[in-house]
């Protein structure tokens, strides 16, 4: 991976044109959020306190991440009434995804939004007219946080905790960078410098798990099958594992990580039947992979080591076609 681009001035003026030609704002991350998506939706909030201009923080949820509950009562799931004029004054930032369809229930709703993208996807569109698209970022909150300090100067204490918190999700708590990552590090230090606390994050982040969660990992690993010769790990979780489990807390994390440590091992790939007809999958690599191209043609998209998605269909028929596409390339 190319070492992170510094957001140009030219950048940081588009989207500063782009907040001072509307009124109001609806700030919107994908569905099912994890920290990097709420932290740069509270990062994106931060420059419109600053700039002092009103605005509703969405996502569809749900919020089952042990780490993020507490971020919850800061967003709605439902757009507020407006009539075509206001719809016409209210600009839509949208962060940590660029594809609508990853918006879950609120698609529908915010179509027909003059929308400004921030995100750092590989499988994202960087054609969109108004949009920070950077895959050489680790986290959204990478390119927010450039965001904030060329609009609003330093970072208060809360801001900087808040977007270390992202980075330090999406990056593994700095477990996936690699020797190009040194831009990386100047802005996870500016962040220290202003209060965040390295420990307490990775507390947040590990912490708090629920015994729910831990007895369904065993469930997970015991299921686990090794598939392309031995080079991809697959499990699965049920609607009745599910039903009986719950949904809180879910630390499909854990899973990737032990099995990207088995020997051999080059992909793995987790498969949860959300509804009867829906299916959410997950996807990590190690460095050779892509697993962003294997993702895209089941309805998702991400990084080339780390992807995910939703798409219709069952657990049995799919699993079989997500093997094929990896057998490809493994």
């Amino acid at each position: 991976m190319a070492p992170m681009i510094i957001i140009s001035k030219e950048q940081t003026e588009s989207f500063r044109k782009f907040i001072d030609t509307h009124k109001t704002f609806l700030i919107c991350g994908h569905k099912d959020p994890d920290g990097d998506c709420v932290s740069s939706c509270l990062g994106l909030a931060a420059i419109l306190d600053h700039l002092k201009k009103p605005y509703v923080l969405l996502s569809a949820g749900p919020f089952k991440r042990t780490e993020i509950r507490k971020f919850a009562p800061k967003f709605t799931n439902e757009v507020p009434f407006m009539t075509q004029e206001e719809r016409n004054s209210c600009g839509l930032l949208m962060t940590d995804c660029s594809e609508t369809m990853r918006l879950g229930e609120l698609e529908g709703d915010i179509k027909g939004f003059d929308t400004f993208i921030v995100d750092h996807h590989k499988t994202a569109d960087a054609s969109a007219p108004n949009c920070i698209i950077d895959p050489t970022s680790p986290a959204a909150a990478c390119l927010v946080q450039q965001l904030l300090e060329n609009i609003a100067g330093p970072l208060t204490r809360e801001q900087a905790e808040t977007l270390f918190f992202g980075l330090s999700t999406d990056t593994g708590f700095f477990r996936f960078l690699g020797t190009d990552s040194s831009e990386v590090f100047k802005s996870a230090s500016r962040l220290v410098e202003a209060g965040a606390n390295p420990r307490q994050a990775y507390d947040e982040i590990t912490s708090g798990k629920a015994w729910s969660t831990r007895k369904l990992l065993g469930i997970m690993l015991d299921r686990a099958e090794k598939h392309c010769d031995g080079r991809l790990i697959v499990t699965w979780e049920t609607l009745e594992d599910t039903k009986k489990w719950g949904q809180e807390g879910r630390d499909s994390d854990a899973f990737y990580r032990l099995m990207l440590e088995v020997e051999g091992v080059e992909a793995v790939l987790f498969l949860r039947q959300d509804t009867e007809y829906t299916c959410t999958l997950g996807l990590r690599s190690k460095s050779t992979c892509d697993v962003s191209q294997i993702a895209q043609k089941f309805g998702g998209g991400g990084h080339k080591n780390a992807s995910g998605g939703s798409t219709e269909g069952k657990i049995d028929t799919l699993l079989p076609q997500i093997i094929k596409e990896f057998s490809r390339v493994l």
